[in-house]
C-alpha cells in the first residue's frame, strides 16, 4: 500500500462499499458506557458480532463431522451477549456486510481482549472478490463460562493489496459462502 493503511481502507469503503456499515475512526465508548472497540485501526479494521448466536451443544450426542453437521449440535440465540460454554464454542456473524475488492486478500484475526480471557476467534481469510458477512467462531478455551458481547469489537480485518488482481477470484469459482446473510454453518 502506498497511501497510510487507514486512508486506503476509508477510500475503499466509501468508494467500492467494501465495508458496510463504515465506521472512519475507532468507537470506544456507547451511550457514556466503555465498550471493546470497534471501527478503523491503524492498519485495519476492528468489526462487530450481530446479535445472534449459535452455541454448540452436545445434547443429542452428535459427532462433529464437517460433511454432514448436524444443525440439532447448535443452540439459536438472539441476545445482546451470549454465554459459551467451558470448553465449547460459538458462531456468530458480522455485523459489517464485506466486498472484498479483487486484488485484495482479507485475515481475520482475534482482538487481544478477548484473547487476553482464553477465548479465541479462528483466524480465517477473506479471499479476493468475496462478499457476505463473515461468520465468526468463537472457542473459550477455558473451564468457566465465557461471555461474548453483541455489537462491540470482536476481531481485526487485515488487508492486503497485491500489485496484480489474481487470476481466479472466490466469485468466478462460484466459492459456496460467496454472499452469505446469516450465521453460516459448515457446507462441502
Amino acid at each position: 500500500m502506498s497511501i497510510k493503511a487507514d486512508k486506503w481502507i476509508r477510500r475503499m469503503a466509501e468508494s467500492e462499499g467494501m465495508i458496510e456499515p463504515f465506521e472512519p475512526g475507532q468507537v470506544r465508548t456507547r451511550d457514556d458506557a466503555k465498550i471493546i472497540s470497534y471501527g478503523t485501526s491503524s492498519y485495519g479494521y476492528d468489526v462487530r458480532c450481530s446479535n445472534e448466536f449459535k452455541v454448540f451443544t452436545n445434547t443429542y450426542s452428535a459427532t462433529v463431522d464437517p460433511k454432514a453437521f448436524d444443525e440439532k449440535s447448535f443452540v439459536d440465540i438472539t441476545a445482546d451477549y451470549c454465554i459459551i460454554p467451558p470448553n465449547s464454542f460459538a458462531l456468530a456473524r458480522t455485523v459489517e456486510y464485506f466486498r472484498i475488492p479483487r486484488s485484495v486478500l482479507t485475515m481475520c484475526l482475534g482482538k487481544s481482549t478477548y484473547a487476553r480471557c482464553g477465548i479465541i476467534v479462528n483466524v480465517t481469510p477473506l479471499e479476493p472478490e468475496w462478499e457476505g458477512h463473515v461468520t465468526l467462531e468463537f472457542s473459550n478455551t477455558t473451564t468457566l463460562p465465557a461471555k461474548i458481547y453483541a455489537n462491540e469489537g470482536v476481531a481485526q480485518m487485515l488487508f492486503f493489496e497485491s500489485d496484480e488482481i489474481c487470476e481466479v477470484s472466490y466469485k468466478d469459482r462460484g466459492g459456496k459462502y460467496q454472499g452469505q446473510t446469516g450465521v453460516t454453518l459448515p457446507k462441502t
